[in-house]
């Protein structure tokens, strides 16, 4: 499907003008792109699988947000490839084709939201959205060298989007550049516009970084200048999250397993909370989806077809404690970053895999990813995931989380520290 061109980043190409081009308009000449997930009226969502796209009516209404969108003056021109079901990050799907990373071509361009951030990474549109359930617009922004943001859980309506796993699901973005990944959010949070507020405290979680491949001084030296600059040191704290969140969130117990506990490769507190993610996401699958696979049985591609089937053996055990883990995560991270706090860690641990690496060798970085998602994943804080530049000829970013709620304060920190970052 994909012509030099577009980076194989389209499932189709279309143009919804806005209802109004006046200039005054925030999103006034700007374009963008819809992830295969959300409703537009007159199309079949695809939800990146080719059986689940016949099984399905052409959409009668359009999703909100892109309403919200185009309202605010911008121009959809298109509908982009996602992974199967969004049950995937790495961005390869067998029936479309995996859209081309456009900084690393022989590497995946990370998922589910895959052409969505490679849209915006090839410069084909100046804004896409996607959805992040378990890190489908963090991880797919940091492969392509751009920005991504997940906001607070629940600060976004997911109508007129096929649901994954509705405890996790948000709605979230991509773009090139800090302005218009705020202004972004503006339209789509729905928030007045408030003067920017200086951070209480930015906490570095130095046992995150120990997770990632890239040396710690590589990743974090231009964002520890940048803040020092504006802030001054003093703002800066250091934390061992790991431990942090194992006093604090007393239901992880239940998880800590002790294959958890042994691996040299992860905090154990963090597998655990990885671990319950990830049975909650599997049950909600399941609930959402679970009926439709089992009638129609359709064509999964490696990797995908093996998840949906432990799903669909997955039953409500231990789903109770998981709701008790995500309320305790949350007041623990509240109480750590207070109002105006940030947590500073890698979004990814390492650069992206090369193109149809075999799934086991990517046992140990897959369980890291997820440790670091997780964070924000399950305590339903805001995170922005922000591009650092080249390191060996590989992509390299570094995530920012602020509470629940604090979406505004958390771009406007972007919009300020990225000019010092920049320098």
């Amino acid at each position: 499907m994909e012509t030099p061109a577009d980076y194989g980043a389209f499932m189709e190409k279309f143009t919804l003008l806005p209802p109004s081009s006046s200039p005054a308009l925030p999103l006034n000449s700007l374009t963008f792109a819809v992830k295969d997930i959300f409703d537009v009226e007159g199309y079949v969502t695809g939800f990146g699988n080719p059986d689940w796209a016949r099984t399905h009516p052409v959409a009668t209404s359009t999703a909100p947000t892109v309403l919200a969108l185009l309202r605010a003056g911008a121009t959809c021109v298109g509908k982009t490839v996602m992974d199967e079901m969004a049950y995937s990050l790495d961005g390869e799907n067998i029936h479309y084709g995996t859209p081309r990373n456009p900084c690393a071509a022989e590497r995946v361009p990370g998922g589910s939201s895959s052409g969505s951030a490679v849209a915006v990474g090839a410069k084909l549109v100046d804004f896409s959205i996607g959805t992040d359930t378990g890190g489908s617009v963090r991880l797919p922004a940091s492969y392509c060298g751009i920005f991504g943001f997940r906001p607070s859980h629940g600060a976004i309506s997911v109508s007129g989007v096929i649901p994954m796993a509705q405890s996790f699901d948000t709605v979230g973005w991509f773009a090139r550049d800090p302005l218009i990944l705020s202004r972004v959010g503006d339209i789509i949070l729905q928030l007045p516009d408030v003067a920017p507020i200086r951070p209480t405290r930015i906490i570095i979680a130095e046992d995150c970084f120990q997770l990632s491949s890239i040396p710690y001084d590589v990743v974090t030296r231009t964002v520890i200048k940048a803040v020092e600059k504006l802030y001054g040191g003093d703002v800066l704290k250091h934390e061992i999250l790991g431990d942090y969140v194992k006093t604090n969130v007393p239901s992880l117990k239940h998880f800590m397993s002790k294959e958890n506990t042994d691996q040299i490769y992860n905090i154990p507190s963090l597998a655990a909370l990885s671990s319950a993610m990830r049975l909650l996401q599997r049950y909600e699958f399941k609930n959402n989806h679970g009926e439709w696979v089992s009638a129609v049985k359709p064509d999964l591609g490696p990797g995908i077809s093996e998840r949906v089937s432990d799903a669909l053996r997955t039953t409500g055990e231990n789903i109770d404690i998981f709701y008790s883990i995500k309320r305790e995560l949350h007041d623990a991270l509240t109480a750590l970053l207070r109002d105006f706090g940030v947590l500073m860690i890698p979004t990814v641990p390492g650069p992206p895999p090369k193109l149809q690496t075999n799934t086991s060798e990517l046992e140990i970085y897959r369980a890291r990813a997820f440790s670091l998602l997780s964070i924000a994943g399950v305590s339903g804080f805001c995170q922005v995931s922000i591009p650092l530049g080249m390191y060996n000829n590989l992509p390299l970013s570094i995530s920012l989380l602020a509470r629940h709620g604090a979406d505004r304060f958390l771009l406007h920190l972007v919009e300020s520290l990225y000019d010092s970052i920049k320098e």
